[in-house]
Parts: C-alpha cells; sequence; structure tokens
C-alpha cells in the first residue's frame, strides 16, 4: 500500500483526536470541485460539504457549505457582524488551512478557525468532505461533522 499523503494524514491524525476514524477516499480523477466530487462518488451536489476561506474583517473564517450552494459574502458578513467579508486567495487558503483549494478539510488546520455551517448541509444525514488534497473526500454524518469543527449553523447561501 503507497504511503499516505502527510495531508491526508494530518486530516486523520486530527479526526482521531477528536474521536473519529475517517473512511477516505481517493478519486485519481479529482473530486476538486462540488460537481466532479458528486459524480466521482455517486451522490447529490447538495450532500457535497465544501470548505470556502474568506476573510473576515482581514481574520481567515471558514465557511462548510452544501455544494448545490455558493456562499453569500454579505450573509457571512452579517452573521459574523464583520465590516469586510472576501475569498481568501491560494496562499491565503493554505497559511490559514495548511491544505489547497479544493481539498481543505473542515479540521486538521495549524491553528483553530472560526466557522459557520451551511444550514442547508443538515438536511443531509450523510457529507463528503475534503481530506486535505484535491482527490481526497470522506463521508460523515452532518450533525457529528457540525459537533466536531463547533460551527456556528447559519443562512449563508446566495
Amino acid at each position: 500500500m503507497p504511503e499516505e499523503s502527510p495531508h491526508v494524514a494530518r486530516v486523520r491524525e486530527a479526526a482521531a483526536a477528536l474521536g473519529v476514524d475517517l473512511d477516505v477516499h481517493r478519486f485519481p480523477a479529482g473530486t476538486r470541485t462540488a460537481a466532479d466530487a458528486a459524480d466521482a462518488i455517486g451522490c447529490e451536489l447538495g450532500a457535497i460539504c465544501k470548505s470556502i476561506v474568506m476573510l473576515a474583517d482581514g481574520e481567515p473564517i471558514l465557511v462548510l457549505t452544501s455544494g448545490a450552494n455558493r456562499v453569500d459574502g454579505g450573509a457571512v458578513a452579517e452573521v459574523l457582524g464583520a465590516d469586510e467579508v472576501r475569498m481568501a486567495g491560494a496562499t491565503e487558503c493554505r497559511e490559514a488551512t495548511g491544505s489547497p483549494i479544493g481539498g481543505t478539510a473542515p479540521f486538521g488546520h495549524p491553528r483553530p478557525l472560526r466557522m459557520l455551517l451551511d444550514r442547508d448541509l443538515l438536511a443531509f444525514e450523510e457529507v463528503w468532505a475534503a481530506a486535505g488534497l484535491p482527490d481526497a473526500v470522506f463521508p460523515i454524518d452532518s450533525t457529528e461533522l457540525r459537533r466536531l469543527t463547533g460551527a456556528r449553523v447559519a443562512d449563508v447561501a446566495a
């Protein structure tokens, strides 16, 4: 068996520290976009958990949203009471999470991040989230995801 990527290993270790054993699936064709992931997995687009790194008044935050939705920066700003919210660039994303865009996991970051969870994700019993690389994902119960991340449930969809 090939050695596991350090990115995926970091996510597994973070999950294990939270008491969860992840069932990571790798898709060589990639799962960089929510549509790619849903096609590869064979699930509904909405059951894909997109991890979107944003900057709220300069502070990195992570928005976990349904693959069927787009994040509304204005809604995020309102929920957080922030004056300015914008998408993080590739370098900012990697610095905040330790992962490339398309592979950002909901946990295992270099430092704790404030998180929001799209209310629409809770409509799915099982969701699929990135595991540190654009071709690695894992299934998780949506309420367990919320519990493990401590994310604030909010309406953040455009």
